[in-house]
């Protein structure tokens, strides 16, 4: 299959690799340096036990209509930067062509093909003026919840920290024939992939602790361990879960675990800073508005008071004016 990674940071350098070591046709579009290593040398892949594989057999390019059409496109990129990326990605589409939506947060296709009074809606947080729907017909998209941990260490090479499942799912719950081959291409790379009937309320569960965590640790720069064990931070991550908890029962969402134990397994983490953090000390735009914002903005949708999630999410946006972070 050919497979396009638009955005080959650390999770799509990483899937890229992955996916061009059992033969996939892997396009990388990447820019400055990065780019520039992964032209020259390959792509390394640095794995947990320290190994490096060099990945010399894929195509990098900044320009999208020079990869050409493509079976499958997966859009890695943040998705602050999504709107500005996508009036170019129909230059990758034939007939058949999935795209395969990894990003953080709310997805802008969230109440598409859903059984919802707001299947219209379109979420502003993300998509303010539908230039991504407009680009990314909604019937190609795949949806996928990334899990793993990866960091560019340095141009041209990726760390892989832990995790190597990415769960996929159609947005009407159909166990297709194309959505099938997706998984069979991603578990064959490593890439542990399973089809979920249900993918929002996996996107739930992981933005459950994202919505909080994140952005308490941008503002006071504590890793998941600090901000679990210390009480006042603990009660305040608590409480903004909470608000997202009852949006979430509007939206006929099931989260299948507990509130407690999914803070419990953010403390296990222990001493990571998230990547939230990670992009406020990089001097990054962060994901704010797709984690936290828009979760804010399904409450005002549903008629939920989300006073906590509000004052983070205000806290966050100063601190990137602050920091004049564009």
């Amino acid at each position: 299959m050919k497979v396009c990674i638009v955005g080959a940071g650390a999770i799509g350098g990483y899937m890229g690799a992955k996916l061009a070591q059992v033969g996939a046709q892997v396009t990388l579009i990447a820019r400055g340096a990065h780019l520039q290593v992964i032209q020259e040398k390959g792509l390394c892949l640095r794995l947990a036990d320290g190994r490096e594989d060099w990945v010399q057999d894929v195509v990098a390019t900044q320009d999208l209509k020079a990869a050409g059409v493509q079976d499958v496109v997966i859009v890695a990129l943040k998705a602050q930067s999504v709107p500005s990326v996508a009036p170019s990605l129909p230059a990758l589409y034939k007939e058949e062509t999935m795209v395969v939506t990894a990003q953080n947060g709310i997805p802008w296709w969230y109440f598409r093909k859903l059984d919802s009074p707001y299947a219209d809606y379109r979420i502003q947080a993300v998509d303010r003026d539908g230039i991504v729907e407009a680009n990314i017909p909604v019937d190609r998209v795949i949806g996928c919840v990334v899990y793993p941990a990866a960091e560019i260490v340095a141009p041209g090479i990726i760390r892989h920290i832990k995790g190597d499942r990415f769960s996929l799912g159609e947005l009407d719950g159909a166990k297709t024939e194309r959505i099938q081959k997706l998984s069979q291409l991603f578990n064959s790379a490593g890439l542990i992939s399973r089809i979920r009937n249900q993918i929002r309320n996996e996107l739930w569960v992981k933005l459950w602790g994202n919505l909080a965590f994140n952005p308490i640790s941008a503002l006071t720069r504590a890793t998941l361990a600090q901000i679990c064990q210390y009480p006042l931070t603990r009660e305040l991550a608590r409480n903004m879960m909470l608000e997202a908890q009852a949006i979430a029962a509007k939206l006929g969402v099931d989260f299948g675990i507990s509130l407690e134990k999914r803070i419990a397994g953010a403390e296990r983490v222990g001493a990571h800073k998230t990547s939230m953090l990670q992009d406020i000390e990089a001097h990054r735009p962060t994901e704010a508005d797709a984690i936290v914002g828009a979760v804010a903005e399904l409450g005002r949708l549903t008629q939920t008071p989300t006073p906590y999630i509000d004052a983070i999410y205000a806290s966050v946006k100063l601190l990137e004016k602050t920091l004049r972070i564009e």
